[in-house]
């Protein structure tokens, strides 16, 4: 049974992409519901569609009242889960755009990036509104980007001191 443990201690896959919070397969789902309405075409009963295609008694009768009312069209579905983006794919790309000119060609102080000064830029471009946690949503998936941090490094920093100690001291020391 998914979730419980198996004898090995191993909890079956299906629990373990539940509690990934696994992204529904839009499409297999709506696989599964047209080969319902395939069953319930050919006489098939809702207890044979629920053990065949492994869905429970209440969702097999829901389908085939859906398909009893409105056909095959019926258990299509909406296509999609969710609310629809507010950026689309043309003001994703000018902010891309934007944001690789880097953030002084845009007025700031510095040349870091933080969460703020990437929203700031697109209610600029786009006039939408949105706060850290959206502003990072965006980044990391409509823009593929992850967080990256600068190296702290000291302003007097000399590469080539650090060069010639790695050559000559550290093979010393490390004898």
């Amino acid at each position: 049974m998914a979730g419980k443990k198996t004898d090995s201690g191993d909890e079956s896959d299906a629990r373990k992409v539940k509690q990934r919070g696994a992204r529904r397969d839009l499409d297999a789902l709506r696989d599964r519901r047209m080969r319902a309405a395939e069953m319930f075409a050919a006489g098939r009963r809702q207890i044979d569609v629920a053990v065949e295609l492994e869905v429970s008694q209440q969702t097999a009768s829901r389908w085939y009242r859906q398909w009893a009312d409105g056909g095959r069209e019926a258990l299509e579905g909406a296509g999609r889960a969710g609310r629809r983006p507010r950026l689309d794919d043309t003001q994703i790309a000018a902010i891309r755009e934007a944001l690789l000119k880097g953030s002084q060609a845009h007025g700031f102080a510095t040349g870091v990036w933080t969460l703020g000064r990437v929203a700031i830029v697109i209610e600029r471009i786009t006039g939408a509104h949105y706060g850290p946690t959206q502003t990072w949503t965006i980044l990391r998936t409509r823009l593929g980007w992850s967080r990256q941090r600068p190296a702290r490094r000291a302003v007097e920093r000399d590469e080539d001191a650090i060069v010639a100690w790695r050559e000559n001291e550290w093979p010393r020391i490390k004898k």
